[in-house]
Protein backbone atom coordinates (compact mmCIF):
# COMPACT_ATOMS: atom_id res chain seq x y z
CA UNK A 1 0.00 0.00 0.00
CA UNK A 2 1.09 3.30 -0.62
CA UNK A 3 1.29 6.45 2.16
CA UNK A 4 -0.97 8.73 0.02
CA UNK A 5 -4.48 8.61 0.50
CA UNK A 6 -6.60 6.88 -1.75
CA UNK A 7 -9.84 8.70 -3.44
CA UNK A 8 -12.96 7.76 -3.57
CA UNK A 9 -13.80 4.75 -5.78
CA UNK A 10 -15.34 7.45 -8.27
CA UNK A 11 -12.48 10.04 -8.32
CA UNK A 12 -10.04 7.47 -8.64
CA UNK A 13 -11.63 5.69 -11.20
CA UNK A 14 -11.45 9.05 -13.44
CA UNK A 15 -7.69 9.93 -12.91
CA UNK A 16 -6.11 6.54 -14.06
CA UNK A 17 -6.02 4.89 -17.51
CA UNK A 18 -8.65 2.44 -17.56
CA UNK A 19 -8.04 -0.01 -20.35
CA UNK A 20 -10.24 -2.60 -21.59
CA UNK A 21 -8.34 -5.13 -23.51
CA UNK A 22 -10.84 -7.35 -25.19
CA UNK A 23 -14.47 -5.98 -27.01
CA UNK A 24 -15.88 -7.88 -30.26
CA UNK A 25 -17.21 -5.19 -32.34
CA UNK A 26 -20.79 -6.23 -33.58
CA UNK A 27 -20.87 -7.34 -37.18
CA UNK A 28 -21.92 -6.50 -39.75
CA UNK A 29 -21.06 -2.46 -39.15
CA UNK A 30 -24.14 -0.31 -38.35
CA UNK A 31 -21.60 2.57 -38.00
CA UNK A 32 -23.13 3.36 -34.60
CA UNK A 33 -20.18 3.44 -32.52
CA UNK A 34 -20.17 7.42 -31.59
CA UNK A 35 -23.58 7.53 -31.37
CA UNK A 36 -24.41 4.45 -29.42
CA UNK A 37 -27.52 1.85 -29.96
CA UNK A 38 -29.15 -0.45 -27.28
CA UNK A 39 -28.19 -3.49 -28.50
CA UNK A 40 -24.44 -2.75 -27.55
CA UNK A 41 -22.51 -3.03 -24.21
CA UNK A 42 -20.00 -0.72 -25.82
CA UNK A 43 -19.82 2.36 -27.64
CA UNK A 44 -18.41 5.85 -27.28
CA UNK A 45 -21.25 6.87 -24.82
CA UNK A 46 -20.71 4.24 -22.95
CA UNK A 47 -16.83 4.59 -22.43
CA UNK A 48 -17.44 8.41 -21.74
CA UNK A 49 -20.43 7.29 -18.81
CA UNK A 50 -18.15 4.82 -17.36
CA UNK A 51 -14.92 6.73 -17.62
CA UNK A 52 -13.40 4.02 -19.41
CA UNK A 53 -11.01 5.34 -21.22
CA UNK A 54 -8.98 2.94 -23.92
CA UNK A 55 -10.29 -0.77 -25.47
CA UNK A 56 -8.95 -3.49 -27.79
CA UNK A 57 -11.69 -3.31 -30.46
CA UNK A 58 -10.98 -7.11 -31.84
CA UNK A 59 -11.78 -8.33 -35.55
CA UNK A 60 -13.40 -11.40 -34.37
CA UNK A 61 -14.06 -14.24 -36.71
CA UNK A 62 -14.98 -17.36 -35.83
CA UNK A 63 -13.84 -20.84 -36.50
CA UNK A 64 -14.73 -22.39 -40.05
CA UNK A 65 -13.81 -24.87 -42.70
CA UNK A 66 -9.81 -25.42 -43.24
CA UNK A 67 -9.93 -25.05 -46.89
CA UNK A 68 -9.30 -22.16 -49.28
CA UNK A 69 -12.50 -20.87 -49.66
CA UNK A 70 -13.02 -20.57 -45.50
CA UNK A 71 -9.61 -19.10 -45.72
CA UNK A 72 -10.06 -16.54 -47.99
CA UNK A 73 -13.66 -15.67 -45.79
CA UNK A 74 -12.01 -15.18 -43.06
CA UNK A 75 -9.16 -13.16 -44.10
CA UNK A 76 -11.20 -11.04 -46.05
CA UNK A 77 -14.12 -10.58 -43.22
CA UNK A 78 -10.85 -9.91 -40.55
CA UNK A 79 -9.41 -6.98 -42.83
CA UNK A 80 -12.95 -5.43 -43.89
CA UNK A 81 -13.64 -5.53 -39.87
CA UNK A 82 -10.06 -3.96 -39.13
CA UNK A 83 -10.94 -1.04 -41.55
CA UNK A 84 -14.20 -0.34 -39.62
CA UNK A 85 -12.08 0.10 -36.37
CA UNK A 86 -9.50 2.17 -37.72
CA UNK A 87 -12.92 4.22 -38.94
CA UNK A 88 -13.37 5.03 -35.70
CA UNK A 89 -10.27 7.37 -35.31
CA UNK A 90 -12.67 9.70 -37.70
CA UNK A 91 -14.87 10.22 -34.66
CA UNK A 92 -13.91 13.44 -33.00
CA UNK A 93 -12.86 12.74 -29.33
CA UNK A 94 -10.97 9.46 -30.65
CA UNK A 95 -7.72 8.47 -31.34
CA UNK A 96 -6.61 4.99 -32.81
CA UNK A 97 -3.83 4.23 -31.50
CA UNK A 98 -0.90 1.34 -32.23
CA UNK A 99 2.10 2.23 -29.58
CA UNK A 100 2.27 2.68 -26.37
CA UNK A 101 3.75 6.13 -27.02
CA UNK A 102 0.43 7.25 -28.99
CA UNK A 103 -1.83 5.93 -26.37
CA UNK A 104 -0.51 7.90 -23.34
CA UNK A 105 -0.14 11.22 -25.75
CA UNK A 106 -3.93 10.30 -26.74
CA UNK A 107 -4.83 9.92 -22.91
CA UNK A 108 -3.36 12.96 -22.25
CA UNK A 109 -5.34 15.19 -24.71
CA UNK A 110 -8.34 13.42 -23.20
CA UNK A 111 -9.54 11.32 -26.29
CA UNK A 112 -10.80 7.80 -26.18
CA UNK A 113 -8.02 5.32 -27.28
CA UNK A 114 -9.08 2.06 -29.67
CA UNK A 115 -6.35 0.04 -30.14
CA UNK A 116 -7.23 -2.66 -32.75
CA UNK A 117 -6.58 -6.45 -32.70
CA UNK A 118 -7.45 -9.83 -34.46
CA UNK A 119 -9.21 -12.75 -32.81
CA UNK A 120 -8.47 -16.35 -34.29
CA UNK A 121 -5.58 -17.27 -36.28
CA UNK A 122 -7.51 -18.62 -38.99
CA UNK A 123 -7.92 -15.32 -40.03
CA UNK A 124 -4.57 -15.82 -42.26
CA UNK A 125 -5.17 -19.46 -43.43
CA UNK A 126 -1.59 -20.56 -44.34
CA UNK A 127 -0.78 -17.00 -45.55
CA UNK A 128 1.85 -15.10 -43.58
CA UNK A 129 2.23 -12.41 -44.90
CA UNK A 130 -1.49 -11.86 -43.86
CA UNK A 131 0.11 -10.71 -39.98
CA UNK A 132 1.76 -7.69 -41.63
CA UNK A 133 -1.54 -6.83 -43.21
CA UNK A 134 -3.25 -6.95 -40.12
CA UNK A 135 -0.21 -4.40 -38.26
CA UNK A 136 -0.59 -2.22 -40.95
CA UNK A 137 -4.29 -1.52 -40.27
CA UNK A 138 -3.33 -0.97 -36.53
CA UNK A 139 -3.93 -4.28 -34.95
CA UNK A 140 -1.53 -5.18 -31.83
CA UNK A 141 -2.20 -9.01 -31.05
CA UNK A 142 -3.84 -11.71 -32.65
CA UNK A 143 -5.68 -14.60 -30.89
CA UNK A 144 -4.05 -17.68 -31.74
CA UNK A 145 -7.13 -19.62 -31.84
CA UNK A 146 -10.93 -19.85 -30.82
CA UNK A 147 -13.15 -22.37 -30.35
CA UNK A 148 -11.88 -25.08 -33.21
CA UNK A 149 -8.17 -25.98 -34.09
CA UNK A 150 -7.00 -23.99 -37.07
CA UNK A 151 -3.49 -24.37 -39.36
CA UNK A 152 -1.37 -22.45 -36.38
CA UNK A 153 -2.47 -24.42 -33.72
CA UNK A 154 -4.65 -26.57 -31.30
CA UNK A 155 -7.73 -24.78 -29.23
CA UNK A 156 -8.81 -25.70 -26.13
CA UNK A 157 -12.01 -26.44 -27.46
CA UNK A 158 -12.05 -28.69 -30.07
CA UNK A 159 -15.34 -28.40 -32.38
CA UNK A 160 -17.57 -31.54 -33.34
CA UNK A 161 -19.35 -29.89 -35.50
CA UNK A 162 -15.68 -29.52 -37.44
CA UNK A 163 -15.23 -32.83 -37.03
CA UNK A 164 -12.26 -31.85 -34.98
CA UNK A 165 -10.37 -34.40 -33.38
CA UNK A 166 -8.96 -33.76 -29.56
CA UNK A 167 -5.25 -32.49 -31.26
CA UNK A 168 -4.31 -32.02 -34.14
CA UNK A 169 -0.36 -30.45 -34.20
CA UNK A 170 0.41 -30.88 -30.42
CA UNK A 171 -0.16 -27.61 -29.65
CA UNK A 172 1.58 -25.37 -32.35
CA UNK A 173 1.84 -26.01 -35.87
CA UNK A 174 5.23 -25.26 -38.02
CA UNK A 175 3.04 -22.85 -39.31
CA UNK A 176 2.06 -21.54 -35.88
CA UNK A 177 5.23 -21.39 -34.87
CA UNK A 178 6.51 -19.34 -37.72
CA UNK A 179 3.28 -16.90 -37.25
CA UNK A 180 4.87 -16.53 -33.26
CA UNK A 181 8.29 -15.00 -35.28
CA UNK A 182 6.03 -12.79 -37.57
CA UNK A 183 4.16 -11.93 -34.34
CA UNK A 184 7.71 -10.79 -31.98
CA UNK A 185 9.24 -9.31 -35.51
CA UNK A 186 6.11 -7.15 -36.19
CA UNK A 187 5.57 -5.85 -32.74
CA UNK A 188 2.32 -7.81 -32.31
CA UNK A 189 1.62 -9.68 -29.15
CA UNK A 190 0.79 -13.37 -29.10
CA UNK A 191 -2.42 -14.07 -27.46
CA UNK A 192 -3.29 -17.08 -25.85
CA UNK A 193 -7.02 -17.22 -24.61
CA UNK A 194 -8.69 -19.97 -26.29
CA UNK A 195 -5.71 -21.68 -27.47
CA UNK A 196 -4.83 -25.23 -25.85
CA UNK A 197 -2.81 -25.93 -22.97
CA UNK A 198 0.47 -27.53 -25.12
CA UNK A 199 -0.46 -24.45 -27.58
CA UNK A 200 0.06 -21.82 -24.79
CA UNK A 201 2.89 -23.59 -22.87
CA UNK A 202 4.82 -23.87 -26.20
CA UNK A 203 4.07 -20.57 -27.27
CA UNK A 204 5.55 -18.88 -23.88
CA UNK A 205 8.43 -20.86 -24.59
CA UNK A 206 8.79 -19.72 -28.25
CA UNK A 207 7.86 -15.93 -27.82
CA UNK A 208 10.34 -13.73 -27.37
CA UNK A 209 8.26 -11.29 -25.98
CA UNK A 210 5.90 -11.82 -23.09
CA UNK A 211 2.47 -13.59 -24.30
CA UNK A 212 -0.66 -12.81 -22.57
CA UNK A 213 -4.52 -13.78 -22.22
CA UNK A 214 -6.65 -10.85 -23.62
CA UNK A 215 -10.01 -12.59 -21.95
CA UNK A 216 -9.37 -15.52 -19.86
CA UNK A 217 -9.93 -16.44 -15.83
CA UNK A 218 -8.65 -18.81 -13.13
CA UNK A 219 -9.29 -22.13 -13.58
CA UNK A 220 -8.66 -23.19 -9.90
CA UNK A 221 -11.85 -21.09 -8.92
CA UNK A 222 -14.13 -22.39 -12.15
CA UNK A 223 -12.93 -25.63 -13.89
CA UNK A 224 -13.59 -24.16 -17.72
CA UNK A 225 -11.20 -25.48 -20.45
CA UNK A 226 -10.83 -21.92 -21.38
CA UNK A 227 -8.92 -21.11 -18.06
CA UNK A 228 -5.73 -21.57 -17.04
CA UNK A 229 -4.68 -23.39 -14.51
CA UNK A 230 -1.65 -22.14 -12.08
CA UNK A 231 1.06 -23.85 -13.49
CA UNK A 232 0.06 -21.71 -16.99
CA UNK A 233 -0.48 -18.54 -14.48
CA UNK A 234 3.16 -19.46 -13.61
CA UNK A 235 4.43 -19.74 -16.94
CA UNK A 236 2.71 -15.99 -17.78
CA UNK A 237 4.68 -14.93 -15.21
CA UNK A 238 8.02 -16.50 -16.24
CA UNK A 239 7.28 -14.81 -19.78
CA UNK A 240 6.59 -11.44 -18.29
CA UNK A 241 2.97 -11.74 -19.46
CA UNK A 242 -0.35 -10.68 -18.19
CA UNK A 243 -3.66 -12.41 -17.70
CA UNK A 244 -6.67 -10.06 -18.03
CA UNK A 245 -9.44 -11.89 -15.97
CA UNK A 246 -13.01 -11.04 -18.41
CA UNK A 247 -16.15 -10.91 -17.30
CA UNK A 248 -17.86 -14.30 -18.85
CA UNK A 249 -20.23 -15.49 -16.64
CA UNK A 250 -19.35 -19.19 -17.53
CA UNK A 251 -15.20 -18.77 -17.35
CA UNK A 252 -16.45 -17.10 -13.30
CA UNK A 253 -18.42 -19.25 -11.76
CA UNK A 254 -19.33 -23.16 -12.44
CA UNK A 255 -22.79 -23.82 -13.24
CA UNK A 256 -24.14 -25.04 -10.28
CA UNK A 257 -23.39 -21.68 -8.84
CA UNK A 258 -24.61 -19.93 -11.90
CA UNK A 259 -27.60 -22.14 -11.53
CA UNK A 260 -28.53 -20.62 -8.47
CA UNK A 261 -27.36 -16.42 -8.33
CA UNK A 262 -26.25 -14.21 -10.83
CA UNK A 263 -22.32 -14.20 -11.30
CA UNK A 264 -21.29 -10.46 -10.00
CA UNK A 265 -18.53 -8.26 -9.96
CA UNK A 266 -17.32 -9.42 -6.37
CA UNK A 267 -16.75 -12.74 -8.61
CA UNK A 268 -14.82 -10.84 -11.05
CA UNK A 269 -12.30 -9.42 -8.37
CA UNK A 270 -12.05 -13.17 -6.70
CA UNK A 271 -10.22 -14.03 -9.94
CA UNK A 272 -8.08 -11.20 -9.63
CA UNK A 273 -7.79 -11.62 -6.04
CA UNK A 274 -6.03 -15.59 -6.96
CA UNK A 275 -4.42 -14.48 -9.76
CA UNK A 276 -2.26 -11.56 -8.06
CA UNK A 277 -1.42 -13.94 -4.84
CA UNK A 278 -0.17 -16.42 -6.93
CA UNK A 279 1.62 -14.66 -9.81
CA UNK A 280 2.04 -10.91 -8.73
CA UNK A 281 -0.03 -7.88 -9.41
CA UNK A 282 2.06 -7.21 -12.12
CA UNK A 283 0.98 -10.05 -14.08
CA UNK A 284 -3.15 -8.84 -14.23
CA UNK A 285 -5.15 -7.41 -15.95
CA UNK A 286 -8.70 -6.53 -16.80
CA UNK A 287 -11.26 -7.27 -19.91
CA UNK A 288 -14.87 -7.64 -20.44
CA UNK A 289 -15.36 -10.02 -23.51
CA UNK A 290 -18.54 -7.38 -24.22
CA UNK A 291 -20.06 -7.63 -27.52
CA UNK A 292 -18.99 -11.23 -27.58
CA UNK A 293 -20.72 -12.55 -24.68
CA UNK A 294 -19.06 -10.49 -21.69
CA UNK A 295 -21.38 -9.17 -19.16
CA UNK A 296 -22.43 -9.94 -15.39
CA UNK A 297 -23.95 -8.24 -12.55
CA UNK A 298 -22.82 -4.89 -11.76
CA UNK A 299 -19.93 -4.65 -14.96
CA UNK A 300 -23.04 -5.32 -17.74
CA UNK A 301 -21.18 -2.45 -19.95
CA UNK A 302 -18.87 -0.51 -20.10
CA UNK A 303 -20.40 2.50 -18.78
CA UNK A 304 -20.87 0.32 -15.09
CA UNK A 305 -16.82 -0.06 -15.45
CA UNK A 306 -16.27 2.22 -12.29
CA UNK A 307 -18.18 -0.68 -10.29
CA UNK A 308 -15.13 -2.54 -10.80
CA UNK A 309 -13.06 -0.02 -9.31
CA UNK A 310 -14.92 0.20 -6.65
CA UNK A 311 -14.57 -3.27 -5.44
CA UNK A 312 -10.90 -2.89 -5.76
CA UNK A 313 -10.76 -0.33 -3.45
CA UNK A 314 -13.42 -2.23 -1.37
CA UNK A 315 -10.71 -4.62 -1.19
CA UNK A 316 -7.77 -2.91 -0.31
CA UNK A 317 -6.29 -2.38 -3.44
CA UNK A 318 -4.39 0.99 -3.40
CA UNK A 319 -4.42 3.61 -6.54
CA UNK A 320 -1.23 2.46 -7.83
CA UNK A 321 -1.96 -1.42 -7.86
CA UNK A 322 -5.50 -0.86 -9.49
CA UNK A 323 -3.99 1.52 -12.17
CA UNK A 324 -1.45 -1.32 -12.84
CA UNK A 325 -4.93 -3.74 -13.28
CA UNK A 326 -6.54 -1.48 -15.25
CA UNK A 327 -4.17 -0.67 -18.24
CA UNK A 328 -0.62 -0.31 -16.81
CA UNK A 329 0.18 -3.81 -16.96
CA UNK A 330 -0.88 -4.26 -20.74
CA UNK A 331 0.69 -1.07 -21.55
CA UNK A 332 4.45 -2.98 -19.90
CA UNK A 333 4.00 -5.95 -22.58
CA UNK A 334 2.88 -3.63 -25.33
CA UNK A 335 5.96 -1.66 -25.13
CA UNK A 336 8.20 -5.04 -24.67
CA UNK A 337 6.42 -5.83 -27.76
CA UNK A 338 7.61 -2.78 -29.41
CA UNK A 339 11.44 -3.21 -27.69
CA UNK A 340 11.49 -6.40 -28.89
CA UNK A 341 10.52 -5.73 -32.82
CA UNK A 342 13.17 -2.87 -32.80
CA UNK A 343 15.92 -5.65 -32.03
CA UNK A 344 14.64 -7.99 -34.95
CA UNK A 345 14.63 -5.14 -37.71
Amino acid sequence: MTDTPTPPAADLHHTILTIDTHIDIPWPDRNDFATGAPSRRVDLPRMRAGGLGAACLVAYVGQGACDAAGHAAASDRALAMLRVIADTGQIPGVRVCDTVEGVRAAHAAGDIVIIPAVENGYTIGENLSLIAAFRKLGARYMTLTHNGHNRLADSARPMQHLQDPESIHGGLSALGRDAVAEMNRLGMLVDVSHTARSTMMQAVELSRAPVFASHSCVRALCDHPRNLDDTQLDALKACGGVIHITAMDAFLRPRDVRDTRAVTVADFVDHIDYAVQRIGIEHVGISSDFDGGGGIRGWANAAESGNLTAELLRRGYDRDQIAALWGENFLRIMKQAEEVADTIA
